[in-house]
Formats: structure tokens, C-alpha cells, sequence
């Protein structure tokens, strides 16, 4: 069996980033930059007021008081076209442009209008209040790097920057079908021995998360047969997920069933607890990923799995969230395979305990949605007391 790290290189390793693809920026949140993004022209493109007030000369008013003669005014959007001389002030609103000649920005606060002249009550210091040209940046500057997954933050300042459209990866079609005589979909009548299946929908909700498209191909039952059109319904997918049929046994098909239709292996079992019944081969030319049917076992593997691969495939690196955590319990000594262990996660005066939960059954979905992280332990791991330290796989994103 290989290790889950080797596995994880191997997967990953199978996949080159998509084609990219312009769209409208306001279509872009979440999207991967396919190429850098250098600004074409300075921002702010002029000295602009950062206060409303009055544009003076800093050299006028070395003492206050001081009376000036307002020549004009400059609202935002609008400019005041002609030059500040000595003596002179300009009427002015935050984002205006400072007029020719002004130095400095006297806040209304500190100044007094009387008339057609201003009363400055405080000296100002040269380059108050204004906000340089190319302040934010500037004509040339490298504003984002290819692979930025793009924030709202981000698509902020790339609109400020004047751009319409981006160039971003095409999203990964990543097609998902489920397998088992005994799967339901929810809400349909449920026969006896029947579940319902519940992997499809956080898989397709991780797909999309994690910058993809699901693509659900529905439920299909345990029959050879069954599996005849699938290669031709993913024909078009960048990866096929399959959920279930992966492990020993007369119902557990996958590989038997695509056999015919081009499927190859690449590999298959993982030294892992749960999920160690794991495909990887191609369908032809369409990777495919074959996840075990135990929901919390497709979901595990699908972090640890299909995460990096969609990451790939969208031209970025993958760093799972790991961080640290003291145990609040003991672990028994590990066996051979490397386990994953559903663990609540807290702060305790600034430290990070993992209370892990009693029960690890791998059918048992509600402790996995209640849990924070995931205690890593490495084949063989030795006993671990309370209060040890352990490594912990986040779910933030999860």
C-alpha cells in the first residue's frame, strides 16, 4: 500500500492547470488568476485631497491666524483649473484634486470663512492631508500574481486599476457519480435497507469551493452494465470521482466494470484510516479518482485527495491548514496505517487543546460535521498522553 503522502504526490503530480479564459470582473470572485496583473497608470493619477477644507501654501501661514483670499472652489470630479499663488487658498472636498500651486490641505475644522476670505486658526505642515500621486500604486506595478484565488479585496483594487475583464483558469470539471443498489437520493421513498446518498452533496459542495465545477452524473447500481455510458457521460469532465465500489468484494465494481472501456490503474489502496480502499487510474484520458462509498471515508479522501488535485488543475499549491494542538486525552499506540481522527478543537488561555472524539466509526456523520480538525497520527505512532502535542489538519475550509 502507499503512503498517503506518496499517494498525494502521485495524484497531484497527474494533473496540469486548465486553459484560461477572460469574464467580466464582476463575474471573477473566487476565480484564479491565470496571469499577472500590472496597473497601466497611477493611482491616485494626481495629488488628491484627503480632507475637506481649504488648498493653501504652506509658506503663507508660518503663523496662524492667517487671512486668504479663496479664489475658487474644487469638488470632487471636478478640478479647479487655475494656479494658487501667494495669499491665496482654493475651497476643497476629500478626493478633489489639489490645484496647482497648493501644498497643503487646512481642514475646515481649523479654518474660518469670512466672507470671500478663509481664517487658517493653525500652520500646516507641507504635504498635509494630500495624498500623493501614485499613492496605491503606480503605472507598471505588479498588483496581483497568477494563482491569486481572487478575494473581494482583490477584485476592489483591480477595479480601482480600470480593469473590465480578467484573464482567470477555466474551472475544473470535475464529475461525480455515485454507485450502490442502495442509494436514494433525498426526498425519493426509501426501500428497506436503502440510504440515502449523502457523499454526492458535500463532494459537489467541495468541488465548488475549492474553484470547480461539479458536474452530477446521479446514482448508479451495481451492475456492469450500468457502467457502459459513463465513460462517454464524462467524456467532456477533467476528472471523474466515483463514490463507492472501490473496495473487495462481489459488489464492489469499479474497476471490473470500466475495465472494458479503457479504464488503467494506477494505484489502489492507501495506508490510511479511515479511506484505505482508494482508486486512481484513467478512463481513457480523464483521471480518475475512486473514493470509498463510506461517506466520512469519500469525505476524508476527498480532502486530502481531490483538494490538491483541483489545485493543480487550477495552477496553484496546495498547503493544507495544519497547525498544533495538546491532547486533553491519551491515544493508544497506532497501528499500521496512518490515522485520521475527528477532533474537537479549542482555546484554552491562548493554547489549542484537541478533545478527540470517543467514537471514530466512519459511518458516523454527525460527529464528523461537529468536528474542527483532524488528529494525524503516522503509522506507528507510540502512545500519546495528555497534554502531548499532536498535529492537527484543519477543516476550516471544509
Amino acid at each position: 500500500m502507499l503512503s498517503v503522502e506518496e499517494a498525494i504526490a502521485h495524484v497531484a503530480a497527474a494533473f496540469q492547470r486548465c486553459a484560461s479564459e477572460d469574464i467580466p470582473i464582476g463575474k471573477a470572485a473566487g476565480r484564479v488568476l491565470s496571469e499577472e496583473v500590472v496597473a497601466t497608470f497611477d493611482q491616485p493619477p494626481a495629488p488628491m485631497s484627503a480632507m475637506d477644507g481649504y488648498a493653501v501654501r504652506a509658506d503663507d501661514i508660518v503663523y496662524a491666524p492667517k487671512t486668504l483670499s479663496i479664489i475658487g472652489e474644487a469638488p470632487a470630479g471636478q478640478p479647479f483649473t487655475d494656479k494658487v499663488s501667494n495669499g491665496e487658498a482654493v475651497r476643497i472636498f476629500t478626493g478633489s484634486v489639489v490645484p496647482q500651486g497648493a501644498d497643503s490641505i487646512v481642514i475646515q475644522e481649523d479654518a474660518e470663512k469670512s466672507g470671500t476670505d478663509v481664517i487658517v486658526k493653525e500652520t500646516p505642515k507641507r504635504g498635509q492631508h494630500i495624498r500623493a500621486r501614485g499613492l496605491d500604486f503606480s503605472d507598471g506595478e505588479l498588483l496581483l500574481r497568477k494563482g491569486n484565488r481572487l478575494s473581494a479585496r482583490d477584485l476592489a483594487l483591480l477595479a480601482a486599476a480600470d480593469f473590465e475583464t480578467l484573464n482567470v483558469v477555466t474551472k475544473p470539471r470535475i464529475a461525480l457519480v455515485a454507485t450502490g443498489d442502495e442509494l436514494t437520493r433525498p426526498g425519493e421513498v426509501r426501500s428497506p435497507g436503502s440510504i440515502v446518498a449523502s457523499s454526492t452533496f458535500a463532494l459537489a459542495a467541495f468541488v465548488e469551493k475549492w474553484g470547480g465545477a461539479a458536474i452530477d452524473l446521479g446514482i448508479l447500481p451495481d451492475r456492469a452494465e450500468a457502467f457502459a455510458d459513463l465513460p462517454v457521460a464524462a467524456k467532456d469532465a477533467d476528472l471523474v470521482v466515483t463514490q463507492g465500489g472501490a473496495s473487495v468484494g462481489d459488489h464492489d465494481l469499479v474497476q471490473r466494470a470500466l475495465k472494458p472501456f479503457g479504464f488503467e490503474l494506477d494505484f489502489w489502496k492507501i495506508a490510511m484510516r479511515p479511506g484505505k480502499p482508494l482508486i486512481f487510474g484513467r478512463l481513457n484520458d480523464t483521471p480518475l479518482l475512486g473514493l470509498p462509498g463510506n461517506p466520512v471515508s469519500a469525505m476524508v479522501c476527498a480532502i486530502l485527495f481531490l483538494q490538491p488535485a483541483i489545485a493543480a488543475m487550477l495552477g496553484m499549491a496546495h498547503v493544507p491548514k495544519m497547525t498544533k494542538a495538546r491532547l486533553n486525552t491519551s491515544l493508544k499506540a497506532n497501528g499500521l496505517r496512518q490515522d485520521y481522527i475527528r477532533t474537537r478543537i479549542k482555546s484554552v488561555d491562548g493554547t489549542l487543546t484537541a478533545e478527540p472524539f470517543t467514537l471514530q466509526d466512519s459511518a458516523m456523520q454527525k460527529i464528523f460535521a461537529q468536528s474542527e480538525g483532524l488528529i494525524i497520527r503516522a503509522p506507528g505512532a507510540l502512545e500519546a498522553g495528555e497534554g502531548e502535542e499532536v498535529d492537527v489538519l484543519m477543516l476550516d475550509d471544509c
